[in-house]
């Protein structure tokens, strides 16, 4: 029988006594990386539910710890999306600390297994002791045609950013990916707020951002800005949350309304060749998560135990069927293979407690609207590293198809008889989930 979802959207995980942990994390045999295959990727949870298929080939697994988690900090985690581009892939993690917190940008090279950290954003915006520096990027990675990747920060505790810290806003930042340099692209765009949502039109040189003011006492509001003429496109109170739709092929962008604690709701159009209100459309979608658009002008989207497909032409959603594998159902990251655009890939139990479904990468087919798990990666990272992967925000797939890169919160130090339990996440992986080639051809 399957389990009722359980709500962990905004809750810490609660702290569980563990073993001395010593810093950086390592890997058995002092190894980079760990690379193995096992059939225990495919033991499914006694709670699957009916209908879920399971892949029949165990993909290869590459493990890796981030580098620069040199400390105990007071929640090394992972909130942002990442990014594929070629053979590489971008992501993000932090230590959650506030108001002097650090977040830092790192580049995974697929070819050497190499996990490299490229921007130290508390070192590069060298500001005095005492003022505020961001200890979360809580954006999507997006890219630009010249090679920038951009992002945007945000704080650790929402009761840090004052004026005593010297709060006035966050920032959007650009790493060049051949340059190896980094630049400030904008400083508080809106005044005293912070940025924890973001997503860049690579084609217009537009930034999007749902804001959140430093006392964290008003609904999100709506930024666009113009990243090449560095000023404000447009701006109102009344933001995206969460998630937001790019239509790539227009321009458009769709999102709902601040909507609290989620849930389905009516979409707003935001066109920035008339910048303006968003007009409200009578089209009702799951929007906590989104694809980029794919060639056929289709988004696919989820929220909760749901995933949607968007037309971008006919501006028609429709509901293709549920997400959830188990339990669990919360997914903030869902990506299209590029190569096919026939299948999704994502993990439910951003915020928690995956490993109780078994920590699972589920493929979903949108021709046959059906589920598959590729890998259970519980309690197969903890037997390998001792590892807990309990929950991921950042999912990205490969030009090819062939690799899930997938950004872990999880939980080193933990004994057996700990599993099943609450446990406060302190280490961030990475992990390379290689898809076999019969598990990704129709």
């Amino acid at each position: 029988m399957r389990r009722l979802p359980t709500i962990v959207l905004f809750l810490l995980p609660a702290a569980l006594p563990a073993q001395t942990l010593t810093w950086p994390p390592t890997l058995p045999g002092g190894r980079a990386v760990l690379s193995d295959s096992s059939p225990l990727l495919l033991k499914p949870t006694p709670t699957l539910q009916k209908g879920v298929a399971i892949a029949k080939t165990p993909p290869r697994v590459d493990f890796l710890y981030y580098p620069g988690q040199s400390y105990a900090a007071k929640l090394w985690s992972a909130w942002g999306d990442n990014l594929a581009v070629g053979d590489f892939c971008y992501s993000a993690i932090g230590d959650h600390d506030a108001p002097q917190g650090h977040a830092f940008l790192y580049e995974y090279d697929a070819a050497k297994k190499e996990l490299r950290q490229v921007v130290d954003v508390t070192k590069f915006l060298g500001l005095p002791p005492g003022h505020y520096t961001p200890g979360k990027i809580h954006s999507a990675l997006g890219i630009d045609p010249d090679g920038w990747v951009y992002f945007s920060t945000h704080r650790g505790s929402t009761r840090t950013t004052t004026a005593a810290n010297h709060f006035k806003g966050d920032w959007i930042l650009r790493y060049h990916r051949s340059g190896n340099k980094t630049e400030v692209v904008a400083h508080a765009p809106l005044p005293n707020q912070s940025l924890p949502t973001g997503w860049l039109d690579g084609e217009r040189m537009i930034f999007y951002s749902g804001t959140q003011d430093g006392a964290n006492q008003k609904p999100p509001s709506f930024l666009a800005y113009d990243v090449e003429k560095r000023k404000v496109l447009y701006a109102d109170d009344a933001g995206p949350s969460r998630a937001l739709i790019l239509a790539k092929s227009t321009g458009r962008v769709y999102f709902h309304r601040d909507k609290g604690k989620g849930g389905e709701g009516k979409l707003v159009r935001f066109d920035p060749r008339k910048p303006g209100p968003p007009t409200e459309l009578d089209v009702t979608i799951g929007l906590r998560a989104a694809t980029a658009e794919t060639a056929a002008g289709v988004v696919y989207t989820a929220e909760r135990d749901g995933v949607w497909a968007f037309d971008t032409k006919t501006e028609k959603a429709e509901k293709l069927g549920p997400s959830a594998v188990d339990g669990a159902d919360y997914i903030t990251s869902i990506k299209a293979d590029p190569k096919t655009e026939r299948y999704l890939y994502y993990v439910p139990g951003a915020h928690g407690g995956a490993e109780r479904d078994g920590s699972p990468l589920v493929q979903f087919d949108v021709k046959t609207r059906t589920r598959k798990v590729i890998a259970f990666l519980h309690p197969f990272c903890f037997e390998k590293c001792g590892y807990v992967a309990q929950g991921a925000y950042g999912v990205a797939v490969s030009p090819e198809g062939d690799k899930v890169y997938i950004t872990w919160n999880g939980t080193r130090g933990a004994r057996k008889e700990d599993l099943g339990k609450k446990l406060k996440w302190n280490t961030c992986a990475f992990v390379v989930v290689h898809v076999p080639l019969s598990e990704r051809t129709p």
